[in-house]
């Protein structure tokens, strides 16, 4: 176990169109992969079509396949936008239709908005908590008004990659603690 290079999951956490969570999940990756310590891969809800907790038989196809990616990870890099003050809904959807392969696991925020998203991080945290998904102290906020040309280009700042790698240093070091609990 201790040569297995860790997974970890970057989770974009909006569905809505003309979002901006790909383009900040894929400059965390591209942060992420120039590290070598653990391979990265963005997970992106909307490709798994879920319906919502406790609709449906528990039977579709993209439920059982959200279930075994987030399985077959052993952390999370959670892009969280902020929305009416907390998370959206699609993001708190994909966390209750997968509760156990959630266990024991560990991860980062890095959340946007009109305060650097700081409101829905704080409400994820406690969600992770019930989880039981260990979440990292260090929290990358970007600002709407600053990290985004008219709110839809992120263009980030560089004083942002302190936070990041020092998060990501985090979320590696937690994954492999706790993936002997698995």
């Amino acid at each position: 176990m201790a040569n297995q290079q860790l997974k970890i999951g970057i989770i974009l956490g909006s569905t809505r169109q003309g979002r901006v969570s790909p383009q900040v999940g894929q400059w965390v990756k591209q942060i992420a992969e120039g590290r070598g310590d653990a391979a990265y891969e963005v997970v992106d809800i909307t490709e798994y079509k879920l319906p919502f907790f406790g609709e449906g038989t528990g039977q579709e196809p993209g439920l059982a396949a959200w279930k075994g990616k987030i399985e077959s990870l052993d952390g999370f890099v959670f892009i969280v936008q902020e929305y009416n003050h907390s998370i959206t809904g699609a993001l708190k959807n994909a966390l209750d239709s997968a509760r156990d392969p959630w266990f024991n696991k560990a991860a980062g925020i890095v959340s946007y908005g009109s305060t650097g998203g700081a409101r829905a991080a704080e409400h994820l945290r406690g969600i992770l908590g019930e989880l039981l998904v260990a979440d990292v102290r260090t929290h990358p906020t970007l600002s709407l008004f600053t990290d985004f040309e008219n709110f839809s280009v992120f263009k980030p700042s560089s004083l942002h990659l302190t936070n990041i790698n020092g998060m990501l240093d985090q979320v590696v070091a937690w994954s492999g603690a706790l993936k002997t609990l698995r």
